[in-house]
């Protein structure tokens, strides 16, 4: 099988303090490693994660889910076998052409900072390690644009490194890393109410995730 990618269009002057040529080359870091990263992460174990979404959306399944920054795509095709309809958003042209043959599911290739997302159409947003990529000062409009995308009281996952409200480029990829006192404030400010958090993995002595879910309100 010959797979076609679709590369990130280049801004058209880079600089590494503006959004577009952040999620530019935070997206290029990824497409040039995407097939180490499927071999090094398709055997993690996020069921916890994955769990605390379903548990906290009302009503009867199967829930229309969103998996924002869906990688290669294995939560998606868990997502999938649990029996629930299941979409996936990358911004990586290779992670989406990926997850679209892991997972069967269908899959948008969409920028974070350029969301086009139908209005009230999720019962559920998955976005596990994927919303510490938008620099800060653009992540409440992208809150609020997930908020608009759910329907009335359902629910948002997130899972994000936890850290002391820093944001920079790490390892070719540009991050924000969020207390929960931080993440606990910008979440409420787009409209969300808290259902739960938590740390993982739990068996180190320094937990390096902050995991929490929220509902919609409104």
């Amino acid at each position: 099988m010959v797979l076609h990618f679709e590369r990130q269009a280049m801004p058209v002057t880079l600089d590494l303090r503006d959004p577009e040529s952040i999620s530019f080359l935070t997206l290029e870091h990824y497409a040039s490693r995407a097939e180490a990263f499927f071999e090094g992460t398709k055997d993690h174990d996020v069921s916890q994660n994955i769990d605390a979404l379903l548990r906290h959306i009302a009503g009867n399944a199967p829930f229309s889910i969103l998996d924002l920054g869906c990688g290669p795509g294995r939560d998606l095709r868990a997502f999938r076998e649990k029996g629930h309809f299941a979409i996936g958003l990358d911004g990586c042209g290779k992670f989406a052409e990926m997850a679209r043959c892991y997972s069967g599911c269908e899959v948008w290739q969409q920028d974070f900072l350029k969301l086009d997302l139908p209005e009230g159409r999720f019962d559920g947003i998955f976005a596990n390690a994927s919303l510490f990529h938008v620099p800060l000062r653009e992540l409440p409009r992208v809150l609020r644009e997930l908020h608009a995308a759910l329907k009335a009281r359902s629910v948002l996952f997130s899972s994000n490194p936890r850290g002391e409200n820093q944001e920079g480029w790490k390892n070719g990829r540009y991050g924000c890393y969020h207390d929960v006192e931080s993440w606990r404030r910008l979440m409420t400010e787009a409209g969300f109410c808290e259902l739960e958090h938590y740390y993982r993995p739990i068996n180190l002595p320094t937990e390096p995730w902050l995991a929490s879910v929220w509902r919609k309100l409104g």
